[in-house]
């Protein structure tokens, strides 16, 4: 059942809205918040992610809830945008929320988490990649790793798993980009890799001709391509149309079935660092990803998958504290250490997720595992 909380004002305030919970009847329900840009240029990955965390609290209620009492999911749609961050997050405040999941991206994710910090309320990142939201305060968490992190995994991917040793990287102009090009340079040399070319391109390019004649003249045998699916997508295809046959290796946000969508034949052989193993046999994994797909019609993409393990991570929190108090939440969430559907999950210090990579390749016009990448100190998060 959904009802609306409180007056919805047109042109001023963030949509919330209650995910009213199933199951454990009769007990008071724990609320927990859901931010994301439901609407607007974020729209697309907030649905999904929307889908995920309501799926995640239809299954633990389905399992008898948290202490026997369900779990509510009460949202806010900050449609991408700073001030409505800040609306939303204060109207999940006052609503009750005992912690919240955000799958905004990183400016608005950045602009509500101080009103979070401020309450005391547990906030787990899912997507947001910006290094200043586990700064703000003890109440941060990352569920996502920064892309320092994927960009070393990357490399060893690149130089152990695919024995390749002539790289270019191609790095789009947001922040997502340029960590995940530093974290890829920065291990290069551990693993034998020569980068031999880099360029930068912005979000809204989608021909990249010159660009590609000037890689091909540098006869990599690697490309390390950051970006999303709709840039990555493109690229691809107009790199094998121009003869390129170098490996194309990427990070999570090209998972997207999209992106095979829009790159076509191109995208065989694509290898990238991923949030979920794809061929994994754990039961969890499978109940996950055949759940998602029969209430979505859609696979599992990255942002799916690490806020249904926010969402899942939360309630275990409560579990083991045996307590919806924010405080106790916080606590657990700081010692938590379990198997998940996307592997083992901890925290460091700082709140950054500790987790190893699994890999997915395009084989068949369809996403498939690949093994991982699982080397503790090569994947060590910032702690500073």
């Amino acid at each position: 059942m959904i009802k609306p909380l409180g007056r919805v004002m047109a042109a001023a305030t963030c949509l919330l809205l209650v995910a009213t919970a199933h199951g454990a009847s009769g007990q008071q329900a724990v609320r927990i918040g859901f931010q994301a840009g439901l609407s607007g240029p974020a729209a697309a990955d907030g649905a999904t992610a929307l889908k995920a965390a309501r799926l995640a609290v239809e299954q633990i209620n389905a399992d008898g809830g948290v202490e026997g009492r369900p779990l509510e999911l009460v949202v806010a749609d900050d449609q991408g945008e700073l001030e409505r961050a800040v609306l939303g997050a204060s109207r999940l405040v006052s609503e009750g929320v005992k912690a919240v999941v955000s799958a905004s991206f990183s400016g608005p994710a950045r602009a509500a988490a101080p009103v979070f910090q401020r309450a005391g309320i547990p906030f787990v990142a899912s997507v947001a990649f910006a290094p200043e939201i586990t700064h703000i305060g003890n109440a941060m968490f990352r569920m996502t790793s920064v892309g320092e992190v994927q960009g070393r995994a990357a490399a060893a991917l690149v130089g152990e798993r695919l024995r390749k040793k002539r790289a270019v990287v191609l790095t789009i102009k947001t922040d997502f980009g340029k960590t995940l090009a530093a974290g890829f340079r920065d291990a290069a040399p551990r693993f034998g890799i020569d980068i031999v070319g880099e360029y930068e391109y912005a979000p809204a390019d989608r021909q990249f001709g010159p660009l590609i004649a000037s890689l091909k003249s540098k006869s990599p045998d690697v490309v390390y391509v950051t970006g999303f699916y709709f840039t990555a997508g493109p690229f691809v295809a107009q790199l094998r149309n121009a003869g390129v046959k170098a490996q194309v290796v990427g990070a999570e946000a090209l998972s997207s079935q999209q992106f095979i969508d829009i790159a076509g034949s191109a995208a065989e052989g694509t290898v990238i660092t991923n949030v979920i193993d794809w061929g994994s046999d754990d039961p969890a994994t499978q109940r996950f990803l055949t759940h998602y797909k029969a209430a979505t019609g859609a696979n599992a993409e990255a942002v799916a998958v690490s806020t249904y393990t926010a969402v899942t991570l939360v309630a275990s929190a409560i579990r083991q504290g045996r307590s919806d108090s924010p405080a106790r939440i916080r606590s657990e969430l700081e010692t938590i250490d379990q198997t998940t559907v996307i592997g083992r999950v901890s925290f460091n210090a700082l709140h950054e997720v500790k987790k190893a990579f699994p890999l997915s390749i395009v084989r068949d016009r369809r996403w498939q595992g690949f093994g991982q990448i699982d080397d503790p100190e090569l994947l060590a998060p910032p702690t500073r």
